[in-house]
């Protein structure tokens, strides 16, 4: 059997995961799993401290590197790391990047990031699944008590929607990790959990999600890919791509899609 060629992109190392998913051993297979639900790790984990989280030994995570192509973990490292480097730049460059651009100015900035913000509003309303909106809405209504969770990026989104849901008289909850106090105990199968997330994707709303998952709470995800680690039975993802200039991302279509999720919930709620 010829050897495999390791995955050049994170769209091929998705499908090559689903491949072979549920054809491997157990432990390989909870190697698996775990990779799936926790790609955010593996660019800042070593071998050892991703196969602690996964409860593997090493050599177990090594054997699931080669299985995909890879010559060993360092492999897959780069792949996730070269991607997130070469997709989001550090600040420092973008701001080069802009600098070198022949039109600096403020108001030419402005402009650019209002085109960009355009042609991203037009994409999310040809791509949002109605039937997946009107399900999200239909969940968040319903539910006893909605928790809010988003961080560093995805705070501004969590914060208006935590707010309209106030101002809306529907009770929630924002999980904003102040003082590092985990909330997550506040959650029972009557709530609902709203979470916003983007790659590369913050541990504690991941943790969240599948916690909320774990104890049967529906859970509706904003985040910017349908290969994000966030999956489960109660757990609906929508997918909401932003517009970036020289790197910087804006939150114009997130924004958007949140305040037609908190609008929709007070209407069906009867405020």
């Amino acid at each position: 059997m010829s050897e495999k060629t390791a995955p050049a992109s994170i769209e091929e190392f998705d499908a090559r995961l689903r491949e072979i998913s549920g054809t491997l051993p157990k432990r390989l297979q909870q190697c698996a799993e775990f990779v799936s639900a926790n790609t955010d790790r593996i660019a800042v984990s070593t071998v050892a401290e991703l196969a602690a989280a996964a409860d593997v030994q090493p050599s177990a995570l090594m054997r699931f590197c080669k299985m995909l192509g890879f010559k060993g973990y360092s492999g897959l490292q780069r792949l996730f790391r070269d991607a997130y480097s070469q997709q989001w730049p550090d600040y420092s460059t973008r701001l080069a990047t802009l600098r070198a651009q022949s039109d600096s100015a403020p108001s030419a900035l402005l402009a650019e990031f209002v085109e960009t913000g355009r042609l991203a509003l037009e994409d999310l309303v040809g791509n949002v699944d109605p039937a997946v909106l009107d399900q999200a809405v239909a969940v968040l209504a319903k539910a006893r008590l909605v928790h809010v969770a988003g961080y560093r990026r995805a705070f501004p989104v969590a914060s208006y929607l935590s707010y309209a849901f106030e101002k809306m008289e529907c009770p929630s909850m924002l999980h904003d990790g102040t003082g590092q106090l985990n909330q997550r105990h506040s959650i029972s199968p009557d709530d609902a959990v709203i979470a916003v997330s983007f790659a590369p994707y913050t541990a504690q709303t991941v943790s969240l999600v599948d916690h909320a998952n774990d104890l049967g709470c529906p859970v509706v995800v904003l985040t910017d890919t349908a290969m994000s680690p966030f999956d489960g039975d109660n757990v609906s993802v929508i997918t909401v791509k932003d517009a970036d200039v020289a790197g910087f991302r804006s939150l114009t279509s997130t924004m958007s899609l949140a305040m037609t999720i908190a609008v929709s919930v007070g209407r069906m709620r009867g405020v």
